[in-house]
């Protein structure tokens, strides 16, 4: 075959495509098992142990996990105002790349996603990108904590939560009416749980090693004070509170309790909570400095147990890109924040799956339909009759992470140079296939005759 007729072009022209051996995990549907999927003009119409029907396509998939298509909780774009780190456009290709079909974008742009205009721009730009974007807008105006913003507008205009994310609202008659203003129109509030005044300075997680290194850190009670206070606003006001990033063993029984008491509370971690600590910033590399910071082994180990009891109900990235200029500084300097759209499953696999024994339908579960179920946003479940929205991965490829190969226009990546067990290796996004490696493809020989 020419070696111009890629995959790709293949899937375009293809009506019928078979994807074949596959092993389909769909935690809502209760399906763990082989499964061939036949496709016809992008859409799912039929899922059998074995299908035998010709397609004009065929890929093999022995090996690999067919999953819904994944869904992060946490992104920041970039976009509006600081498209050197990173654009709309560059941030879906690095999360198609990195098997996410849906992406929630966080409001801390500049301007801030505070208003209609900002919202419908940012749908603008990311109309036919390789990932669904779902803005987060702004719960306060300029994210200041000052004054509400005009939500059910927002929501209208197409956003699906509200947040000042990067930014705690610290006052808490404020926190209050966002709850309540939020509840009114059933938008999750989500939560960036920090008290300014005991993390200010902080430059890492403070306990042995900001003292060994001889840094100002940020007490763990920082992050546990602003839970507490959130969750007992989110109960007195009935609102749904997602609390973000967590990274803390306190915050997680702060989360496990309210859970017990029928409080309407979710929670993400990132992986990278889940697979580093504070010691990783003992050569004082900026790359490690993040908000909130990498803490002791202690609270990471008590964020894997949150997850695998189901206090912590999803995954997200919150892949903060920057600069290489921004980020080349000293640790005081540099903003804090990592990518995370192309390393996090692989990651997720490699600390979860492989290391600490989490079986592949959790995995799966924690990136597909719990994320969907804080957003409302669809997904989450193969379905018949619908666009196919899939991920596709290897729960065994083994590889090592290059931030350098990323689609992303950034590289401030902590984990470059690990080895990993675990890699996705295709995402079908809306029926098209927004990324492909490792996969071997068939055409038929119409299929051929019609592109050659």
């Amino acid at each position: 075959m020419n070696q111009a007729v890629t995959t790709e072009r293949m899937w375009e022209r293809a009506e019928t495509i078979l994807l074949s051996g596959g092993r389909l995990i769909d935690p809502v549907g209760g399906i763990d098992e082989p499964r061939d999927l036949f496709l016809r003009r992008g859409k799912l119409e039929a899922a059998a142990p074995r299908i035998t029907r010709e397609a004009d396509l065929t890929l093999d998939l022995a090996g690999k996990v067919v999953a819904p298509g994944f869904g992060d909780l946490h992104v920041h774009l970039r976009e509006p105002g600081d498209e050197d780190a990173e654009t709309i456009a560059s941030g879906c290709r690095a999360a198609a790349a990195g098997g996410f079909t849906r992406i929630a974008c966080m409001p801390n742009t500049r301007p801030p996603l505070d208003n209609r205009g900002q919202i419908e721009y940012v749908l603008r730009q990311a109309a036919g990108a390789q990932a669904r974007v779902f803005p987060v807008a702004a719960a306060t105006r300029a994210r200041a904590g000052r004054e509400l913003t005009e939500m059910r507008e927002l929501q209208a205009a197409g956003a699906v939560a509200v947040s000042d994310d990067g930014s705690p609202i610290e006052d808490s008659r404020m926190m209050r009416r966002v709850l309540e203003y939020a509840h009114t129109w059933n938008l999750p509030v989500i939560t960036h749980a920090e008290d300014r005044a005991l993390a200010a300075g902080g430059v890492m997680n403070e306990g042995y090693w900001s003292t060994v290194l001889g840094l100002p850190g940020v007490p763990a009670a920082a992050e546990g004070i602003a839970v507490a206070r959130d969750i007992r606003l989110a109960a007195w006001t009935g609102a749904r509170l997602h609390i973000a990033h967590v990274s803390t063993a306190e915050a997680v029984e702060l989360v496990r309790e309210a859970k017990a008491r029928g409080i309407a509370v979710t929670a993400e971690t990132a992986p990278h909570y889940i697979a580093l600590t504070d010691e990783a910033l003992k050569e004082f590399d900026s790359v490690f400095r993040v908000n909130p910071p990498l803490r002791a082994e202690a609270d990471r180990r008590a964020v894997i147990a949150g997850l695998r009891d189901g206090v912590i109900d999803a995954l997200a990235t919150d892949h903060a890109p920057h600069t290489r200029v921004a980020k080349d500084q000293e640790l005081e300097a540099a903003p804090a924040g990592m990518i995370g759209l192309e390393s996090a499953v692989g990651v997720a696999l490699e600390v979860l799956h492989h290391q600490e024994g989490f079986p592949l339908s959790e995995i799966v579960r924690l990136w597909s339909s719990r994320p969907s179920a804080i957003m409302a946003w669809g997904g989450g479940q193969v379905r018949l009759g619908e666009d196919a929205d899939l991920t596709i991965l290897d729960p065994a490829a083994a590889w090592v992470c290059d931030p350098e190969t990323f689609a992303s226009l950034a590289r401030n990546c902590p984990f470059r140079g690990w080895k990993l067990r675990g890699r996705v290796q295709m995402t079908i996004c809306g029926g098209r296939l927004t990324h492909i490696e490792g996969v071997s493809a068939c055409p038929s020989e119409r299929l051929l005759s019609q592109i050659s």
